[in-house]
């Protein structure tokens, strides 16, 4: 497709996005959208360390629950702005990332994706066992009056919070962007097909790891923030389980992984589809909403592997 189609074709999406609230201002619409939008940001975060970097992690929960506590308890303790506890937790979160990756990227395939599990697992029970930290009770988000974009809260509307989970979506895009067309991304890209020939090549495999796991952490720290700051209320179970880690993990894989629209799209179907699900099947008590949820992923898994972005580089492929 020529670039100049794609940047009008980009430029049309974005304005009906901006256009989104302003057509729906009902509740429930905004919050679906606002979702896939986390989602979507979450998924490419995970993408430029698994999609790229080839490094499958399982444990990525970790660090949206790391951006989620830093931001509420500098709220909380401090009465620092969500702002800065956002900046605060990414940091946090890449601090652990490389305290984490140094011992994990020693493993490969499957023993990393399990390792990544097991870090998560762990710090979900610390975090339920510590009670300055709310333990398994949880934690409020203070609440702020009146509406203060300074202090991430708007109560009367969800506008608000839309344009700023818009706003986080596009610069994980453009980053993605930046890392796919720069030195790294070439060197990213060459982990990921074979590590072993890369490092033949000169190319310092573990660092640039490390790197692809920093960046990654920073981004879900942000949404983590965000997602304290939104819903106002926090626990282990809602930030830490390894459910959201592979969530995230399934988003990017339906959109396609490794590519830059894949977890857009992928968020932009099975956030939805969750939703409808839950509402539909969710109280029945015969948890038939996580059934179908299952049976999309394997069918997507078996029928089309390379995801959604796959099928359509195929047909483009075919008609080119």
């Amino acid at each position: 497709m020529p670039a100049g189609t794609r940047w009008t074709g980009a430029s049309i999406l974005l304005l009906l996005l901006l256009a989104f609230p302003l057509v729906f201002t009902q509740p429930h619409p905004r919050h679906v959208v606002i979702t896939i939008f986390l989602f979507a940001m979450l998924a490419q975060a995970w993408n430029l360390l698994a999609g790229y970097c080839g490094q499958i992690s399982l444990g990525h929960a970790v660090f949206f629950g790391a951006g989620a506590y830093t931001s509420t308890l500098l709220v909380k303790y401090f009465d620092l702005s969500p702002w800065l506890g956002m900046v605060v937790g990414a940091v946090v979160a890449v601090a652990v990332s490389q305290l984490i990756g140094y011992p994990v990227f020693r493993l490969r395939g499957h023993y990393f994706a399990i390792a990544t599990i097991a870090v998560g697992e762990i710090v979900n029970t610390l975090m339920i066992n510590w009670d300055w930290a709310g333990g398994a009770r949880g934690l409020f988000v203070p609440i702020k009056r009146p509406d203060s974009f300074l202090n991430l809260q708007f109560h009367q509307s969800k506008q608000n919070y839309y344009y700023i989970a818009l706003g986080l979506l596009l610069l994980a895009f453009w980053i993605t962007r930046k890392v796919e067309r720069s030195r790294m991304g070439y060197y990213l890209r060459a982990i990921r097909e074979d590590q072993d020939a890369a490092a033949s090549l000169g190319i310092p495999v573990a660092a640039y790891k490390q790197r692809a796991m920093a960046l990654s952490a920073a981004l879900t720290a942000l949404g983590g923030s965000f997602y304290a700051q939104y819903i106002l209320f926090i626990d282990p179970d809602s930030v830490f389980p390894t459910a959201l880690s592979i969530l995230i993990c399934l988003v990017a894989v339906l959109g396609g992984i490794g590519t830059l629209w894949g977890p857009l799209i992928g968020a932009a179907i099975l956030i939805p589809l969750g939703e409808w699900t839950r509402i539909y099947f969710g109280g029945t008590g015969k948890a038939m909403d996580l059934l179908i949820y299952g049976a999309l992923i394997m069918l997507v898994s078996i029928i089309q592997p390379g995801g959604i972005m796959a099928l359509a580089q195929r047909g483009r492929r075919r008609t080119g």
